[in-house]
């Protein structure tokens, strides 16, 4: 294991769309980024006569192992790892890879989702278990294997690093027509809430996990294909995958206190940050996609808000027990 002077980032979901565009923008940005997925193709049929390279970014040709090669050939350091983040023996095995390749891991992205959008009685338990595994239980599979890792390269000690999950503003809109798909990526967000906290009260003040949110439709595999955005029709109302990117990249840069259990929306989050020309994520030129969320959301902190009561701790009373 060679430690990589460069900071480490690894995208899970970066075979296409959002997750591929990240993991460019991040390579470009000066990290050494691990793309993973389920995905992968055989690299010696990434450029032929009837295979176009690169792909069509939002399609099946699109995997990580194309999108390696095309950070790689930017002059920019890739390593395509697969991951299936429904088996968190998996989870592991690209964990332990990362380190053994990099020797650091400093930026964590889970943008992996499963999606369904169908009422509670259209949508089968099959599904619904689908996308538990894939969203809220992916992501927390990645988190346990991730967390022991962000720790300073030099002493191991003192932990460091940020963690960007695509989940959503909490808001009661959001479950309409969409319950199942919602139960797992409003549980993310629960996630990103409670780490936050955890980090808090642990006292690592350079460890930082945010939740970010599209405001308008953005072009992807799952915008284009599973939600059938991808008729000439509805591209007025689509932005490219850059704004989710460039939000990310803003999220990475701002300090840990700023971000941390956030949950933030690409758009606010830019314009906040200075960004006054949104034009040019647009996909149709001159176009002004719909935002489809809300202005404003719900303030979720309490009154009592910092009282804990009487705060349990599993681990302590097992430990108490045996």
């Amino acid at each position: 294991m060679t430690a990589s002077t460069k900071e480490v980032a690894l995208v899970v979901g970066a075979s296409r769309g959002i997750g591929r565009q990240i993991a460019i923008d991040l390579a470009k940005a000066g990290y050494a980024v691990v793309v993973s997925s389920k995905s992968t193709s055989d690299p010696s049929s990434t450029s032929t006569s009837t295979t176009p390279f690169p792909p069509d970014p939002n399609s099946t040709a699109s995997t990580i192992t194309t999108v390696e090669r095309e950070i790689r050939e930017a002059g920019n350091m890739a390593t395509a790892l697969r991951v299936d983040t429904r088996d968190y023996a998996s989870i592991q095995a690209l964990v332990s890879q990362t380190m053994a390749t990099y020797g650091r891991l400093d930026v964590l992205v889970y943008n992996s989702g499963a999606i369904w959008w169908a009422p509670v009685a259209q949508t089968p338990m099959s599904r619904f278990q689908l996308m538990q595994r894939v969203n809220i239980e992916g992501l927390y599979g990645v988190l346990q294997a991730c967390l022991p890792h962000f720790k300073k390269a030099d002493d191991g000690e003192e932990y460091r690093g940020r963690i960007v999950v695509v989940s959503p503003p909490i808001y009661s809109r959001f479950f309409r027509g969409k319950t199942a798909y919602a139960v797992g990526k409003v549980g993310m967000s629960v996630l990103t809430k409670g780490l936050a906290m955890d980090f808090r009260r642990e006292g690592k003040t350079r460890m930082a996990i945010s939740s970010l949110w599209p405001a308008t439709g953005v072009q992807s595999a799952a915008t284009t294909t599973t939600l059938n955005l991808g008729r000439e029709e509805d591209a007025c109302d689509l932005r490219t995958a850059h704004i989710f990117s460039d939000a990310v990249l803003g999220v990475l840069r701002s300090e840990a206190e700023e971000v941390n259990g956030e949950l933030l929306v690409d758009e606010d989050f830019l314009r906040a940050k200075g960004v006054r020309d949104f034009d040019k994520y647009s996909l149709v030129p001159g176009s002004r996609p719909r935002r489809i969320l809300p202005r404003s959301f719900p303030d979720l902190r309490v009154e009592e808000q910092d009282d804990e009561g009487r705060r349990v701790d599993s681990t302590v009373l097992r430990k108490s027990k045996l």
